[in-house]
């Protein structure tokens, strides 16, 4: 267990929620409903949940959609509105204002499982060491091919993924985080804007002496915006620029050989062929030039200045 003092390290009190869901969006008007449903339908007792939502400058319906949700549920929720001010500021809101043991990250475009919250806090109070649990990523068929696609390289590397490897770092997606953990670190980067804020926090988490493990609870991604070859460009270059801001922070956060488009290519055979076998999707085949394209996107946007 991690050595820590003060307010940040005390435990679970009496009278305080045992999870918290934490909610943060901007301008998800047309994926947000389905992710606070998952929230509200989990069998998990009401009681020792709460659900704290961040509108991060939305110009959309959004805030009026998480009023709408907290009006119909008899869980404990608080709404916070704040002009744009990124994401990693969003999510310290939720660290700084979470009455639970645990925060439990739900984007505005992730589903989780009926059993999700139970898993998760079931695995966390079983494992005292961990400051984060991961959890599965489901893919539904059915879903936009290209979102598909994209899902189908986190689905092979959740199936052997060692979190304790220096360069394997999780995202916010699915997973549950001990509020002490987060607390000790202070929270994320604020200077971290658009993407890389999550791998980030979690390298500091696992540098302070707390274990990242791997539970089996499951959640969707919907990634509405990703609907078209374009739109995935768009978002690959975007990450890619904000990749090199944490490159410059850190640069054992990720490889620029593994990242550059050729290198993708030869990794994504054994992602097209691992990814078939895991999922049994034919439209796996397609993860080669799937790879070279976002990846393109990528290291374009990480190198413009």
């Amino acid at each position: 267990m991690p050595d820590c003092s003060g307010m940040e390290c005390k435990e679970h009190l009496s009278g305080m929620k045992l999870v918290t869901v934490g909610v943060c969006a901007r301008n998800s008007e047309d994926t947000i409903r389905p992710a606070l449903e998952s929230a509200l339908d989990q069998d998990f007792p009401h009681n020792q949940m709460e659900i704290i939502f961040v509108d991060d400058g939305s110009q959309d319906s959004t805030p009026r959609i998480m009023h709408e949700y907290t009006d119909k549920t008899n869980i404990e929720s608080r709404i916070f509105s704040e002009g744009w001010r990124g994401l990693g500021k969003a999510r310290n809101t939720i660290i700084d204002n979470a009455t639970g043991k645990y925060i439990v990250w739900l984007d505005s475009d992730e589903i989780l499982e009926r059993h999700f919250l139970r898993k998760q806090v079931n695995l966390m109070e079983h494992n005292p060491e961990a400051g984060i649990a991961t959890a599965r990523l489901g893919i539904v068929a059915e879903e936009n091919p290209i979102l598909v696609l994209d899902l189908i390289p986190s689905v092979v590397e959740y199936s052997s993924q060692d979190w304790q490897n220096p360069t394997k770092l999780p995202g916010t997606g699915g997973a549950t985080y001990r509020v002490t953990a987060a607390r000790q670190v202070n929270g994320f980067d604020e200077d971290i804007a658009g993407s890389g804020e999550d791998i980030d926090i979690a390298s500091r988490i696992r540098q302070a002496g707390w274990s990242i493990i791997r539970g089996d609870a499951v959640f969707y991604e919907k990634h509405g915006k990703m609907a078209t070859w374009s739109s995935l460009w768009k978002r690959y270059l975007n990450q890619g620029i904000h990749g090199r801001r944490l490159y410059r922070k850190n640069d054992l956060f990720f490889s620029l050989y593994r990242m550059n488009p050729l290198a993708s290519f030869v990794a994504s055979l054994r992602y097209a062929v691992t990814g078939y076998r895991l999922t049994g999707l034919k439209m796996s085949i397609l993860l080669p030039f799937h790879f070279t394209f976002k990846m393109t996107a990528w290291f374009y946007g990480f190198a413009r200045r």
